[in-house]
């Protein structure tokens, strides 16, 4: 049973809820309780044995902006993420959802959407078949395992 709790100060002393009121879980370092706490809070106090729990911090992942080539961090999990340089919004796919498979024209090796039909080349404009055409079969599926 969930138990309710206030998130602990930060030092700067002035915290505001989210307003679309996300929460996230975890567990209590004292008591072990399944404690729930508000998005962006640094740590929690439980209820019942006043323990402070500190929130791990949001794993990361990376990509290169499709607009301007820029290195982009974001929080994994994330659907898209909008280039802070030139304003474009990035679809970031996770390693399961992508597939790799080289260019028909210029060999360049590209990645799309895993279960798109083709694949437009960045570099020579080419359109690559993929999926159930003959030039799949040098289509790559990369998972993360």
């Amino acid at each position: 049973m969930p138990v309710p709790l206030a998130p602990y100060p930060t030092p700067s002393g002035s915290y505001t809820p989210p307003a679309n009121g996300a929460q996230s879980q975890l567990v209590c370092s004292g008591c072990r309780n399944l404690l729930m706490y508000p998005a962006g809070a640094t740590s929690v106090c439980c209820a019942v044995c006043n323990a402070i729990t500190a929130v791990p911090p949001p794993e990361m992942a990376q990509l290169v902006c499709g607009g301007c080539h820029t290195l982009l961090m974001y929080i994994r999990g994330a659907t898209s993420v909008q280039c802070s340089c030139c304003h474009t919004v990035n679809l970031a796919l996770e390693a399961n959802q992508v597939a790799h498979v080289n260019c028909g024209n210029c060999r360049m090796l590209l990645m799309y959407q895993y279960g798109a039909r083709s694949v437009k080349c960045a570099v020579c404009n080419f359109v690559t078949s993929v999926g159930g055409s003959a030039s799949g079969a040098a289509e790559q599926k990369f998972n993360n395992t």
